[in-house]
């Protein structure tokens, strides 16, 4: 690996107005020009307040640059190490903590969640009726119990609260399943006496089962998330800005959504006046593009960076695999993932903890089969694609799905499109 280990804002972001090689292996600086402009633009016009973006190609760093203001309201530009929101992006980082349990002996993804969570033994499962025109909310036993492996690919019949109005959905907000001053054990207590949205294995559903892997990874290490995150992910591989809290002097980079000047703070995850106490395993990292880029290199590159191992080859090429079964179904996922179709429709899958492309046609963005990605609900993209070896991040805080997803797009058609 001849990638400079900081990997971090003094070698990435050299200056603030150009990429960082002359010559990168395969891309065009001038059409990567492409990418600074619209973000320019955009940043100017109003239309996000601000960005860092960062690719990586054949082990090169070949862009680096941030764009617009960290927070507007109080005029902070954006800087090369700012902090942002992960959200989703906190799936990746939780399924490679549990895979190295699987590693160590200690998790296998066809056991039952129950093995290491008892109360989620007995599940029931919800089931709406309509009668004279009122909906009501069956229970009925599951037919299986969740696995581990259901919990990675979101088949395990959780849901999201925040997102729908289904009535297990409302039972969940009811429940404040989503509030960040309770604990994941605390958290696991309250999924304990509420329905399934479906059938364990039977639907694609995105929602919980993340965070109740992070339960999982506490309970075998004896570590909290956190502590589990800083100490076996981000201290091995150079990631200093990445954990579910900050110091005073971090959360002073911490990067913030657009609203108007003098309108009160909208916060969506973490809060530094009150520092949650749930450690999100579906949602709660923060982090910096170049803290990101280094986790994403580790995946490229079979599980090990800088003569650092985290996984096994042949684990990543697991995680990385599509999961879903022939014939499972699809929840009420598409608004909050901001996809236009069911994920077959769009040529991908779902592996362990990240999006999966399956074939070259049917998405309407480019990429190559085998390629792996996410995003979170503020803002931030990534994908990794091995046949090009290519890395990018985008760090964007952005609420507005219709946005953030316009801004993967984007993204994609600009990247790619520098390729020779």
């Amino acid at each position: 690996m001849k990638l400079i280990h900081s990997l971090c804002a003094t070698v990435l972001f050299m200056t603030a107005t150009s990429v960082l090689s002359d010559s990168p292996d395969g891309i065009s600086v001038d059409r990567l020009n492409r990418l600074t402009e619209k973000f320019t633009g955009d940043v100017r016009d109003g239309a996000i307040p601000g960005a860092v973006i960062l690719i990586v190609r054949n082990d090169k760093t070949v862009y680096a640059k941030h764009f617009g203001a960290r927070d507007k309201s109080s005029n902070a530009a954006m800087q090369p190490d700012s902090i942002f929101r992960l959200a989703s992006l906190t799936k990746p980082v939780t399924s490679v903590a549990a895979l190295m349990l699987m590693e160590e002996g200690k998790l296998q993804l066809g056991d039952p969640v129950s093995k290491y969570l008892p109360q989620l033994k007995q599940l029931k499962v919800g089931v709406e009726k309509i009668a004279g025109g009122e909906r009501t909310l069956a229970i009925e036993p599951s037919r299986r119990e969740m696995t581990v492996q259901d919990l990675m690919r979101h088949t395990s019949g959780f849901t999201y609260g925040i997102f729908g109005d289904s009535l297990v959905q409302r039972a969940n907000r009811d429940a404040n399943t989503m509030d960040d001053q309770q604990t994941n054990a605390e958290l696991i207590d309250k999924l304990a006496q509420l329905p399934l949205a479906y059938q364990p294995g039977t639907t694609f559903e995105y929602g919980m089962s993340t965070d109740v892997l992070g339960r999982i990874v506490e309970v075998i290490s004896g570590l909290d998330l956190n502590q589990f995150v800083k100490q076996r992910i981000a201290k091995p591989l150079g990631m200093p800005d990445t954990a579910f809290l900050l110091s005073d002097a971090q959360a002073a980079r911490l990067a913030e959504p657009q609203r108007a000047p003098g309108s009160p703070a909208i916060v969506v995850g973490y809060n530094p006046v009150k520092p949650p106490k749930w450690f999100s395993g579906g949602g709660g990292l923060l982090s910096t593009a170049s803290d990101y880029a280094r986790f994403s290199l580790m995946l490229l590159n079979g599980g090990e960076l800088d003569g650092i191992r985290l996984l096994s080859r042949k684990s990543v090429a697991l995680m990385t695999s599509n999961h879903l079964p022939p014939g499972v179904g699809y929840g009420g996922f598409v608004q909050e993932l901001g996809l236009t179709a069911p994920l077959p429709q769009l040529g991908q899958g779902y592996g362990l903890g990240v999006g999966v492309r399956l074939e070259s046609g049917r998405a309407s963005v480019p990429g190559s089969t085998g390629d792996f990605f996410w995003g979170g609900a503020t803002g931030p993209y990534f994908w990794v694609d091995p046949q090009e070896r290519l890395i990018a991040i985008m760090m964007l805080q952005e609420l507005n799905i219709e946005r953030r997803t316009y801004y993967r797009s984007v993204m994609r058609n600009l990247v790619y499109q520098a390729l020779e």
